[in-house]
This record gives C-alpha cells, structure tokens and sequence, in this order.
C-alpha cells in the first residue's frame, strides 16, 4: 500500500537539526490512523525494542512507568506474566499478546523460585529480539535488523580485540557475520572486509575516543543506510518506516549529556569484560 499524501506531508528532516523532527508519539498516533493492519503489523514489530526495556523495567518494579511507544500496558504485561507463570505448557503461546520470544526470554530467566534472574537479560533479550525481527518477511525490516545486529557484532568484536578480551562469547546471534566474526577470531579483519561494505566505517567508528561522537557517526550510518535503502521507495510503507526510525535516531539525543554516554559506554565495557555467554 502506498501513502502518498502522509509523505508528501512529512517534514524534510535532516541529521544535523532536530528542530524539525516531530515527537515519537505524535507520529505513532498518526501512523495508527493511516496504516492498513498488515504495515501496522510491519511498525508494531520496531516498537517491540520498547516493549522489550518495558518487560525489564516492569520485572524489576510492578509500578514502573512504561513507554507509551511500546505496545502493551502495565496491565498487559501483569496479565502475560501471570500466564506464564500459571501454565505449564505455552508452545506456542495461547495469547497472541505473548510472542514466542518473549516467552522463551521470561522462561531462560527466571528462577526456580520464580524471580526474574536479571544479569544480562538485556542483551540475551535483544539478541533473541534480533532475531525474530530478521524472520520478518518484509525485506526492508529484516534487513534492518540483521543490519543492526551486524554493527553490534562487529564493534563488539574490534572493542574486545583492542581490551584482548574473549570475542567468541561477546557475539550474539546466529546470522552469517555472527558465525564468521566467531570462526574468524585472529584475521585483522574477521574475514569481513569482502562481505561487509561499512566494516572499514566501523574500524574507523570503533577507533574515535570522544564517546558521544562515535555514537552519532553509529547513527550517521545508519541514517545512510535508511536513505539508501528507501531512495526508490517514494511512496511505500518502507519509506514510511525509514522516516520513523529517523525520527528514532534524532530523539535518541534528546537527553543525553556526555556523562550520560561515558556511562553507557562504562556498562558496554563492563559487560564485554564477564564475557558472558547466551
């Protein structure tokens, strides 16, 4: 389906001024007007990544004010965990609210006694995330997530390359690239250069000391590769997508102080260093 009238109106938004860039919830209100059930589906599938920090966060506190980007309230979450933990047998899961990789997140890490065992679960839940998000059948969204994990991966392995830390256990996911980096370890370039037309850019990204500017250039690469691959995509859902995830990207800037990114950059560091596997 194409929206010719909602990107004809769509401001021309651009990576060096977030003046111009409407509110995450404004634009959602309005996709939900316009977009036929099978997009919504396709948008609903990007907003996940808020539900996922939602799960966490209602886990670790009953009360705790969620998202309202993501897609299920405090009062679905209290009812998806109580079925959980009152069913024996949910494969597959009986409420479509409940997707299966949740369900295999909140089964892994819960304990015997019931709680929620939390080491880690942030990123065993975005690696299991990933990959539901690349069995997509639209192209464009799995490729956008395979393209995200393939940049997680690859900074992941030059940053425990230059600490000397274990880069088998770091890599998450299962793709290609994941098992190339793993299979891989001593080539300078984890037989990647030939396969992976941005991995220079990362080098060049993993290599900039100033922490809030290797996470804009992060996003200006990805910025790029939403441009490129909706160029021919005028009117499309795939545009629509892009100028949402956009949107996402400038806002993520909105509140972040250098503090806030050495902090960010503190946890990345301390994580790679247990070397956790998933």
């Amino acid at each position: 389906m194409n929206y010719y009238c909602y990107i004809a109106g769509m401001p021309d938004i651009q990576i060096d001024n977030q003046k111009s860039i409407p509110a995450q919830v404004e634009i959602l209100d309005e996709l939900k007007q316009i977009l036929s059930k099978g997009d919504m589906a396709l948008l609903d599938l990007l907003r996940l990544k808020y539900d996922n920090a939602n799960l966490l966060n209602f886990l670790n506190d009953r009360d705790a004010e969620l998202n309202p980007l993501g897609t299920l309230t405090s009062k679905d979450w209290t009812e998806l965990v109580e079925l959980i933990d009152n069913s024996d047998e949910l494969n597959p899961p009986r409420d479509k609210r409940l997707l299966k990789y949740i369900l295999d997140f909140y089964t892994a890490v819960r304990s015997e006694n019931g709680e929620a065992q939390f080491d880690f679960a942030e990123d065993f839940l975005a690696s299991l995330y990933y990959k539901y998000g690349m069995e997509c059948k639209n192209k464009f969204v799995a490729d956008w997530f395979e393209f995200n994990l393939n940049i997680n991966n690859i900074l992941t392995a030059l940053t425990c390359r230059k600490y000397g830390w274990d880069i088998k256990s770091a890599i998450v996911g299962d793709n290609v690239v994941a098992e190339t980096i793993r299979n891989s370890v001593s080539a300078r370039d984890f037989n990647l250069k030939a396969e992976i037309d941005y991995f220079d850019a990362l080098v060049s990204i993993s290599e900039t000391a100033n922490l809030l500017d290797r996470e804009h250039r992060i996003d200006a690469l990805k910025w790029n590769w939403l441009e490129e691959q909706t160029f021919f995509n005028a009117f499309s859902i795939e545009r629509v997508l892009s100028f949402w995830l956009r949107c996402e990207l400038m806002h993520r800037w909105d509140n972040l102080s250098m503090e806030e990114g050495a902090e960010i950059f503190r946890q990345m560091i301390n994580d790679l260093k247990k070397g956790v596997k998933f």
